[in-house]
Parts: structure tokens; sequence; C-alpha cells
């Protein structure tokens, strides 16, 4: 079973990214659970999500504790949570930032990627808010959840101009990570 646990704030569209992860692997043929883990937080508050997902039947409804993934939407978290708890040995943290791996000084055994989601987001929806974005880094990063079928599911939930803008900026986030 493939493990993703999303970090964010509220209002960055963490939990809608982890349902629409899940939705896309399922269109891929595969079984998905997105569940996400918050009480009463407000808008800015830290926010987990989780996505998992497997060929076969998963009767597991636990929040992930060693996640193989994990993307984090919002960098000021890296100072304030642990986002890299329980990540496994050579696994991939996928962060919005406009900073290279190199330079954010992060203690982890992890391969980590960096993709400016919220710049993305911005120039081409014309709101800072990355979700999307990062579903498309994420296709393009892991090659788990091919990239039509994370469009497909961004048009169905932002029908219109809106899931336009969104599938546009997810190509754009795994266009990105995908350059040599």
């Amino acid at each position: 079973m493939i493990e993703v646990r999303l970090h964010g704030r509220g209002g960055q569209g963490v939990v809608t990214a982890a349902e629409l992860l899940a939705i896309a692997a399922f269109e891929d043929g595969k079984v998905a659970q997105a569940f996400p883990s918050f009480g009463s937080e407000r808008m800015g508050a830290p926010v987990e999500a989780f996505v998992k997902i497997d060929e076969k039947s998963i009767r597991s409804r636990s929040q992930i504790t060693n996640p193989d993934y994990i993307i984090v939407q919002d960098p000021t978290l890296l100072g304030v949570v642990d986002v890299f708890g329980g990540l496994k040995d050579g696994g991939l943290a996928i962060i919005n930032t406009e900073k290279k791996p190199n330079e954010m000084n992060l203690q982890t055994k992890a391969k980590v990627m960096t993709v400016p989601a919220t710049d993305i987001a911005t120039k081409i929806i014309g709101r800072p808010i990355p979700n999307t974005t990062m579903m498309g880094a994420f296709a393009g990063a892991t090659g788990l959840i091919k990239l039509e079928s994370i469009e497909r599911c961004i048009r169905e939930r932002f029908p219109g101009e809106l899931g336009e803008k969104n599938a546009k900026a997810a190509r754009n986030a795994y266009d990105y990570v995908r350059r040599p």
C-alpha cells in the first residue's frame, strides 16, 4: 500500500487535494481512501489529510504515521509541524517553495523535491491556493497517478473556467517536476 500525508493550512484545499488524489487513483483502476485530520481549526491553522492507494482492498482507516510520500503545501509549516515525522527512509517529500532542496537545510534521509506551486497557482488561477498545482507535481514526481486522471477530477470538481485553470496549473507543475 502507498501512503501519502498532505500538510497545509486551513483554506489551502488540503482536504480537497486528498479527495481528488484518491478519486484520480480510483479512475486509474486502484483502490483508494482519503480522509482529513482536523478539529475545529480555523483558516490558517495546520491541517493534515491522508491518502492510501493500493491494488487491493484497504481495510485500515487509521491515520498515516509512516508515509511513503509527503506533500507540504505551506513551507511555513516546516519549523512548526514535524512534517517529516515518520516519513520512510528513501521516501519523497514534495514541498511548495521557490527554493531548491539544497537551499532549505532539511534534516531528512528522504528525497526532497520543490515546486513553486503558489507562484504557479497565482499566475494561472489568479489565487494563491496551491492544492491542485501540488496534485500535478505529485503525479509528475511519482508516476503513481496519471495526469489525465487528475485533470479530469479537477474539471469535474470545478466546472467551467475555474476547472480549466486548475487543470492547467496541475499540468504546469507536472511539467515542472519532470523537466531534466
